[in-house]
């Protein structure tokens, strides 16, 4: 009887180590099906891999670096109402810096390390992607573009981002911090763990005070006798001199690109630069209309 026990025993215990020894698949043999984009039949997969093509405005790779990224649930024990993690959350890197990514997913599920972003003359859909399906391990190569840029990173399968599992990578000192990043930044729809229920009367978000703007009445077109009909105007001049000083510049940022990449790169900065105007106003409007709030005598 106590050999049988003992027996029992010793089946027990090899069992549970082999459980929680969870064998780590490397998915390196993969078929490239060219572009960037590597896959097996396991569920290994590298989208927009880039190992020596320079971004337009890098004139060599600044430094060659690796990181090794683990994904899963347990990771995500430290940020109470989230499912899923990346094991850190946020990364920084120099511009123009060879990357090496070698992504391990724990869990039995399928896990990304989804990068976007990126300039799409030089990465498909502007996305650097690795994937993995149930437990192995991934890499993947990139080299980041040049500029001070806040990437996000996060896990595309559906509700995994929301559920925590998202990052965000730094070139150079970031445009900014992105919201919601677990243990980095404040969530936009932050969770309530007081345990109070909830009432829809006094948990109802307070009626605005801002007074309502009156509409400004459009100033009248000038006369078209008003109009500057010289070539070279003011304007102009300034325009060319600008161009002059800004051409060393340009000429070093699209260099090595084609007129279809520099035409892709142009429309990207405006894109963002408008993005960024429109945030620079709506942050002024809330600055006035705080200013112009009037409070009213307690009765």
């Amino acid at each position: 009887m106590v050999k049988f026990v003992s027996l029992a025993t010793l089946v027990c215990a090899l069992s549970v180590n082999t459980v929680s020894a969870k064998e780590i698949q490397d998915h390196n043999q993969m078929m490239n099906h060219g572009d960037g984009h590597l896959m097996d039949m396991d569920g290994g997969m590298v989208m927009g891999q880039n190992t020596d093509t320079l971004p337009g405005g890098c004139d060599k790779i600044a430094a060659t670096k690796e990181i090794t990224v683990h994904a899963g649930h347990k990771y995500s024990e430290k940020f109470p109402g989230t499912m899923f993690a990346f094991d850190q959350q946020e990364f920084q890197f120099e511009p123009c810096t060879k990357l090496t990514v070698h992504f391990i997913n724990e869990d039995d599920i399928r896990h990304q390390w989804m990068m976007h972003g990126l300039p799409k003359y030089l990465y498909p859909k502007g996305m650097f992607h690795l994937e993995v399906s149930g437990p192995g391990k991934v890499s993947g190569t990139l080299i980041l573009p040049p500029g001070d840029k806040t990437y996000l990173v996060h896990c595309d399968i559906a509700q995994h981002m929301e559920k925590g599992m998202k990052a965000q990578l730094k070139v150079g000192k970031g445009s900014e911090d992105l919201p919601s990043i677990p243990g980095v930044t404040a969530a936009i729809f932050p969770d309530d763990y007081s345990g109070k229920p909830y009432d829809p009367v006094l948990d109802a978000p307070a009626p605005s005070s801002t007074p309502v703007a009156t509409p400004a009445v459009a100033a009248a077109p000038a006369p078209a006798a008003a109009v500057d009909d010289s070539i070279i105007s003011g304007t102009t001049v300034i325009g060319l001199a600008i161009g002059f000083i800004a051409a060393p510049w340009l000429a070093k940022r699209f260099k090595g690109m084609s007129a279809g990449e520099i035409i892709a790169t142009v429309l990207e900065q405006v894109a963002h630069g408008v993005g960024y105007v429109i945030q620079l106003i709506g942050k002024l409007i809330k600055m006035v209309s705080g200013k112009n709030v009037i409070a009213l005598p307690d009765k």
